[in-house]
């Protein structure tokens, strides 16, 4: 009998919440078939099968907590002939399958489960995986963009279930309960530690937006044809935020008990918005990469963080962050820093206002910026400056050139 244990889950994570059971007992297993996925502060983890055989026994259900090498459940390495000869079967149909395919890999167990679910055929979806790997998001937007009707369990008017059903009142009104996930508890208990334990305070100011979007504009085709990736607004804010952080080092430093750390260095969070939450992968050394450097990397994390890819490797050690409501249409708002940070910006909806310019009313593209940064470490007026910088480094996008 062989045991499933919990891998290894990252620096500093020591538990993790069973989220999917790709296997039900008395199915057969085979080496390195995933079997279930656990659900860690920030990431899912599939978890492999070390042995062939046949799961005899679940024993950590979805929805449990468990912790580092907790057992998940057993292997027997007992299988029968007429279970081998099936096996070998299925897997002849599989590399027959992916043969026709031209696929090296298997697609994932999560994908291949809500494929199941909604009777669709893998063929009708294009994977964005390695080789053509079919991803949990991929079938997702398969289904909207084809509104893919989902198969629906029978009605169980009142009654109560907490794994995403129906909670029927005797009214005939309907409540969706659902299990919040770990990455969910965590941002909520991250966001309000942040609240209860720094001196958050957020300043504001606007900068127009016409040099930039000249910039982009002009040289955006030949940048792509280039460097085979777009041309976006957001290697501007980090070019801008890292040349303000090196006058103002404050705002990229932290607090480790009664000691202030500052880094000689730039390690730029990107918050992006996914399905499941807020994520914050990493751009480590960003105040030494080049405009395609920056937008290779943001393309690159930013895929991998809606594919629920990312590493725990990815999301650690950042010292400043950036958030940009705007893709979302804020207008204005006050993030909330990412401990143990002590600055992060937010961007905003570009939308065209009237201004004075040199005393005459003219229309131009305007962003709201704000910082928010902790009052223990920044001072209002470094705080300022800092935004003051980073708006006269994107109005005249020349002073990066010359290091002003």
């Amino acid at each position: 009998m062989n045991d499933i244990v919990v891998p290894t889950l990252g620096e500093s994570v020591t538990e993790a919440t069973v989220a999917t059971w790709f296997k039900k007992v008395g199915d057969q297993v085979s080496i390195d078939e995933m079997l279930c996925e656990l659900e860690t502060d920030k990431v899912a983890i599939e978890v492999p099968s070390a042995f062939s055989g046949t799961l005899v026994e679940i024993i950590a259900s979805e929805g449990s907590i468990v912790g580092l090498n907790a057992v998940l459940g057993k292997i027997s390495n007992q299988v029968s002939e007429n279970s081998k000869n099936d096996q070998i079967s299925s897997n002849l149909n599989e590399t027959t399958k992916y043969q026709e395919k031209k696929l090296d890999v298997e697609n994932a167990p999560a994908a291949k489960k809500i494929m199941a679910e909604n009777n669709i055929n893998e063929r009708d979806i294009t994977g964005s995986g390695k080789e053509g790997r079919i991803l949990k998001e991929d079938v997702k937007n398969f289904i909207e963009d084809n509104k893919f009707p989902k198969n629906k369990e029978p009605e169980k008017p009142n009654t109560v279930e907490f794994k995403g059903q129906e909670l029927r009142a005797s009214q005939g009104q309907v409540e969706e309960v659902k299990r919040m996930s770990r990455l969910r508890q965590t941002i909520a208990e991250r966001l309000k530690s942040a609240q209860n334990t720094a001196a958050i305070l957020t300043t504001y100011n606007e900068i127009d937006m016409t040099e930039v979007m000249a910039i982009r504009q002009t040289f955006k085709d030949e940048f792509e044809l280039k460097h085979s990736v777009k041309l976006g607004f957001m290697s501007f804010f980090i070019k801008a935020c890292c040349h303000a952080l090196k006058e103002i080092p404050e705002v990229n430093a932290e607090i480790r008990k009664t000691d202030i750390v500052y880094k000689n260095f730039v390690h730029m969070g990107v918050a992006v918005g996914t399905e499941n939450g807020l994520v914050v992968p990493v751009i480590r050394n960003a105040d030494e990469l080049s405009f395609a450097s920056l937008e290779i990397k943001l393309n690159e994390l930013g895929h991998r963080a809606r594919n629920g890819e990312l590493t725990m490797s990815e999301m650690a050690g950042g010292t400043f962050t950036i958030s940009n409501g705007g893709v979302y249409g804020s207008l204005m708002s006050s993030p909330i820093l990412n401990p143990p940070q002590s600055g992060i910006l937010g961007m905003h909806k570009i939308q065209e206002r009237p201004i004075a310019l040199s005393g005459e009313i003219v229309i131009r593209p305007m962003m709201y910026l704000a910082l928010s940064y902790d009052h223990r470490i920044v001072d209002g007026k470094g705080a300022v400056t800092f935004l003051v910088r980073v708006k006269e480094a994107l109005e005249d996008p020349r002073r990066l050139l010359m290091d002003l």
